[in-house]
């Protein structure tokens, strides 16, 4: 299975590597990075066990995650898709960028070519993807993946004792692809 890919002109997508760890606790620094994760990643040691649930997903065939890194290995985020349903073949997708690499299309190209690595190397059919409904940044990524709008959950996430509801999202292997002319 192919572990590194192009996503876009400069942008690639990679298999994440221990070499990373500086980059994914400067990542995690990040106050908008809290609710990312279960274990918070404030240190070298937990950004190294970060990297190993990433490994451990990774060759178990349970998840896939890929650093975006620029022409010079930049790391700018993360595209990943966790495998929920082997029968019906469906993935559930997630991504992030760092503070600097926001607004820049980094999250929408990484996540169209996840998508597509995600039909075509370990034969997902359908990817879902859920954001809380006060994320419009959110929910500007995944339509610009291609992701269409399938419905809200009401109140599914809980942060600091709120509620929020979070729009649901879905991408089928048999989609136009967002980067082709219609």
């Amino acid at each position: 299975m192919r572990d590194r890919l192009e996503a876009s002109s400069g942008l690639w997508l990679r298999r994440w590597t221990v070499r990373d760890a500086q980059s994914v606790l400067a990542a995690f620094a990040d106050p908008v990075m809290r609710y990312q994760v279960s274990e918070p990643v404030a240190s070298l040691d937990a950004a190294y066990r970060w990297l190993t649930h990433q490994s451990d997903q990774w060759d178990s065939g349970e998840g896939f995650a890929f650093a975006a890194v620029d022409a010079m290995d930049v790391v700018l985020g993360n595209a990943a898709v966790r495998v929920v349903d082997q029968r019906h073949r469906t993935g559930w997708v997630s991504y992030w960028t760092t503070t600097t690499s926001r607004n820049k299309g980094i999250a929408s190209k990484a996540c169209r070519s996840l998508a597509r690595w995600s039909f075509d190397e370990p034969g997902l059919f359908r990817l879902e993807l859920g954001h809380r409904i006060n994320n419009p940044a959110s929910c500007r990524v995944a339509k610009a993946a291609g992701f269409a709008v399938e419905g809200i959950e009401r109140q599914k996430l809980e942060y600091d004792g709120v509620r929020f509801d979070v729009e649901r999202h879905g991408r089928l292997a048999t989609d136009t692809d967002p980067t082709m002319p219609v």
